[in-house]
């Protein structure tokens, strides 16, 4: 949870500032500074650069089951030593990577996940703009006459991503100028930036095989100092690439008897202003769930979701898309390819990401 433009035309736009001002904490009426605050925030608790798409094997066409899901995260944590530690090796700052794959024709989520200091030329996370290291994964921002593209480079035993990710829209501020609200405090916020339809194009490896793929993808970058309020335990996100080239993006966050304590998100057409949705405009109503043998967690995998766009309904594509990554960040979450439809007549709208956390135990990292 938490489109491009030449760098120019990005630092025109409302409530984005100069590249050279200074990053600050997330607080309402704060100033976006691009590329600047593609970087790293290390003053900052929590932060990550998460990047989740549909993908179609360039080869199978004409083959509604041959598509695939992709997930790739870099968080950045503020570690357990104080900035002015003198030690080379004490743990300032530590870099996770995520990297999931959900095969929709198997039905079956394979993901991988390292971890490491900041340091050593082993991991980094750098301040001026999108450049994060963790061993040989790598996630990079780059111009182009265009706009920028993103290069992202991640490979384990049994699946790994090479893929260019190309702006097509302007970044999309959430919340008020990139201030998003997450609770009844203004405390409870954070910095987001969202990129939806990212054309995407490379390569997806699978058990050493290397196919050719294209499709949509959504960034979100987002840096905050708690990763939930006090009453929270989890949330419910979706980012959806519509096929008429918006971007719908509804969050939840969730108390321990299910009931929201907060709600936002937003709609911007493919032309036209972004309407930004207020708490009480939003409603997650749960269609179907699918239970986790792993992990006991039970994740609602159909939603009715009521906003100022309409009624909709969100549909994962298959249960088994369950996270868990205990052995890096510490967290259980489902995360998983998802279709938007009309409720009245089922028409699939557009393609995107459902994320879940808080199911199988409170969320910490």
């Amino acid at each position: 949870m938490l489109g491009r433009r030449p760098v120019l035309a990005l630092l025109a736009l409302p409530g984005i500032a100069h590249q050279h001002a200074h990053a600050q904490a997330p607080h309402r009426g704060m100033t976006i500074a691009l590329p600047r605050d593609f970087g790293a925030h290390p003053e900052q608790r929590i932060e990550w650069w998460y990047i989740t798409g549909r993908l179609v094997a360039a080869s199978d066409e004409q083959d509604a089951s041959a598509e695939y899901g992709f997930q790739l995260t870099f968080f950045r944590s503020r570690g357990p030593a104080a900035p002015d530690h003198p030690s080379r090796f004490a743990a300032r700052q530590l870099i996770v990577g995520h990297l999931a794959i959900s095969e929709v024709r198997a039905q079956r989520l394979r993901h991988a996940e390292r971890v490491a200091r900041e340091g050593f030329g082993i991991a980094s996370a750098a301040l001026a703009d999108t450049d994060v290291k963790l061993h040989d994964w790598s996630l990079l921002r780059e111009p182009t006459p265009a706009g920028h593209r993103y290069l992202a480079r991640l490979a384990s035993a049994q699946i790994g991503l090479e893929l260019q990710l190309a702006s097509t829209q302007p970044v999309l501020l959430q919340g008020e100028n990139g201030w998003s609200r997450k609770g009844p405090r203004e405390q409870d916020a954070s910095g987001y930036l969202s990129e939806p339809q990212l054309e995407t194009r490379g390569h997806l490896v699978l058990d050493g095989k290397r196919l050719a793929v294209h499709g949509r993808a959504w960034l979100d970058h987002e840096w905050s100092d708690a990763l939930l309020p006090a009453d929270a335990v989890g949330w419910d996100w979706c980012g959806i690439n519509l096929d008429d080239g918006g971007a719908f993006t509804a969050f939840r966050l969730r108390r321990a008897d299910g009931s929201a304590l907060w709600a936002g998100g937003s709609h911007r057409p493919a032309k036209g202003a972004t309407r930004v949705f207020a708490p009480g405009e939003l409603r997650f109503t749960p269609l179907a769930f699918w239970t986790s043998a792993a992990t006991g967690g039970r994740y609602p995998v159909a939603w009715r979701i009521e906003s100022p766009l309409g009624t909709h309904e969100l549909h994962a594509r298959f249960g088994a898309q369950e996270l868990d990554a205990r052995r890096s960040s510490g967290a259980v979450y489902w995360e998983g390819l998802s279709s938007l439809r009309r409720a009245d007549d089922g028409a699939t709208l557009g393609h995107g990401y459902l994320e879940m956390t808080g199911y199988a135990g409170p969320l910490s990292i």
